[in-house]
């Protein structure tokens, strides 16, 4: 993985994000594959708000119903080959 800097920003380019595993550092949890997921970026400066993953827990999906968890850019600590590890309480 190429991770880039800018000034004091390091850059990661999205498609070295696609694959990897989203865990909690809180409780563990695998909360999904960043190629499943949608990104929420500000149109205005480029940057990325949040991540939306798939919330795969729920057994039940009524007539094609989607539910994502929101997960924000913030929460990120640490993006590894395999996986990036948030910390979300949720």
């Amino acid at each position: 993985m190429s991770i880039y800097e800018i000034g004091s920003q390091k850059i990661v380019t999205l498609s070295e994000l696609g694959g990897k595993e989203i865990v909690n550092l809180n409780n563990g949890g695998r909360l999904g594959v960043i190629a499943d997921s949608d990104l929420l970026i500000d149109e205005k400066t480029g940057k990325i708000h949040s991540l939306l993953v798939p919330d795969n827990r729920s057994q039940f999906k009524l007539f094609g119903e989607k539910k994502e968890i929101d997960i924000p850019w913030n929460t990120i600590r640490k993006i590894g080959n395999d996986m990036i590890i948030i910390e979300l309480d949720y």
